[in-house]
Formats: structure tokens, C-alpha cells, sequence
């Protein structure tokens, strides 16, 4: 792993920076694997995957007291890790969330933004977690209350790159972090770039109603609500979230 403004990396590929963040609790391998196979038939991206403050091998200092702490800090490293280069952003979950702030104040700066299955602070209509694949007889808690697929493909996926992460928390520096959670323009002023929303239909942790609102926030999005997906679409519906970063890509590109 790689280092820059005190947060650790990995990186693939040469070309247009594109920062990928995770959600919370896990760290940079999820997003790796559910995203290095979107770029499989791309070439001209550099893709870095950072492990968030107090997640992964990245510590999280006990001056970091809020996610306004944390946004200004990924700001830093973004800068550092892209020069002067304009780069793409996307955020899962949690990351979608400083993706969000990031976007709203790096202007020129970022070249397109993706929000996958976004924390916002506006949720609403969060169904209750059912499985339409499966019944509840594999694996453990974690991984029966985050895939609504639940076969041993997933299961595989989870034990491989979601568990692992677990070990690794900073519980102290998360709730810490946690109990200063709101940023203050999160929703402006509007980037007015490329940007891609997907959601899951199903997803129980933050819901689709308030990012399908996201629409008419962002000038230039494209919005997705994927059937049969919820928190980990990532990792349920590859295919579909492939073929919209495909596009996504494209419009940065040109942009």
C-alpha cells in the first residue's frame, strides 16, 4: 500500500485519476473488487482505492473529531494523489456521502461524480431487509442483514472482501466521528459535471426514495434504481452497475 496526506492506497492502471470511496466498516477491498471489474475493458483511468480514517490501514488521529474532518482531509489527499489533474469521484454508501461534500467543494477540480447506494441525510420509505435469493440458512448475521442475494457466490464475495475488514475497525474513531456526522453543504453548491446515481430497490440501510431525488439536484445525472439489489448492489447486480459506470465514463471523458 501506498501513502499520501496520512491516508493509505492502492492504485491500478495509469491515465485520468478516479478515487474510489468506501463505505463504512470495511475498507478499500470491497470497492476494489466491485469496481476494478467495471474498468475491465477501459484503459486510460488510474484507479486508487484509499482505506478511509480509522478504517483499513488508515488511522483515524484523535484531533479527527467529525466528517467535516474527514471530507477536508480526503480533500487533501485527493489533491495530492491527482495533481493537477481533474479527477473522477466515486463513493459507496458512506463514501458517497464525503463524495457528496468533496463534489460540492473541489468545483473544477473533479471531472464526474458516482454515488452508489448514497447515505444522505434526507432518508426516507427504508424497506425492511428481506432476501429474494435465498433463506436465510447461509452465512452469518453481518452478511444475512447486507446481501438480499444470498447464495454462496455472495457469500464468497462477503467472506472474501467485507468480513476481513471488520478486525481492522477503529470502533472508538468511528463513533467518535459518528457523533459529529452532519456537513455543513453537503447539497451545494451544485456540481454540475457528469454524475451517475444508482440505487437498490431493496435497499435497507439508507433506501432509494431520497437519491432518486438527486435528479433534480445535479444538472447532469443519470439516476438508477436496480430491482432485486439492495446495500451491496455492488456485489449483487455487477452487470447493470458495469454498463452504467461504462456510460459514466464516457461522459467524463468527454467532458
Amino acid at each position: 500500500m501506498k501513502d499520501a496526506a496520512g491516508i493509505r492506497f492502492v492504485e491500478h492502471g495509469v491515465g485520468r485519476p478516479v478515487i474510489v470511496l468506501h463505505g463504512a466498516g470495511v475498507d478499500h477491498r470491497e470497492t476494489e473488487a466491485c469496481f476494478e471489474a467495471a474498468f475491465a475493458d477501459s484503459t486510460g483511468w488510474r484507479r486508487i482505492y484509499p482505506d478511509l480514517p480509522g478504517m483499513g490501514r488508515t488511522p483515524a488521529p484523535a484531533e479527527l473529531e467529525s466528517a467535516e474532518g474527514v471530507v477536508e482531509l480526503l480533500r487533501e489527499f485527493a489533491r495530492t494523489v491527482s495533481g493537477n489533474v481533474p479527477y473522477l469521484l466515486v463513493g459507496h454508501s458512506a463514501g458517497a456521502y464525503f463524495a457528496r461534500a468533496m463534489a460540492a467543494r473541489e468545483g473544477s477540480r473533479i471531472a464526474g461524480l458516482a454515488l452508489v447506494c448514497p447515505l444522505l441525510t434526507d432518508m426516507r420509505e427504508v424497506p425492511d431487509h428481506r432476501a429474494v435469493v435465498g433463506g436465510g440458512d447461509i452465512g452469518d448475521e453481518g452478511f444475512r442483514s447486507y446481501f438480499v442475494i444470498q447464495t454462496p457466490e455472495m457469500l464468497d464475495r462477503y467472506e472474501r472482501y467485507v468480513a476481513p475488514a471488520a478486525a481492522l475497525v477503529d470502533g472508538e474513531a468511528l463513533e467518535r466521528i459518528g457523533e459529529r456526522w452532519e456537513i455543513a453543504d453537503t447539497d451545494g453548491p451544485t456540481f454540475a459535471g457528469p454524475t451517475l446515481v444508482v440505487a437498490g430497490r431493496l435497499d435497507s440501510t439508507v433506501g432509494y426514495a431520497a437519491a432518486v431525488d438527486l435528479v433534480n439536484v445535479y444538472p447532469h445525472a443519470s439516476v438508477a434504481v436496480i430491482d432485486d439489489a439492495g446495500h451491496a448492489l455492488p456485489h449483487e447486480q455487477p452487470e447493470l452497475l458495469h454498463a452504467l459506470v461504462a456510460e459514466w465514463l464516457a461522459r467524463g471523458e468527454r467532458a
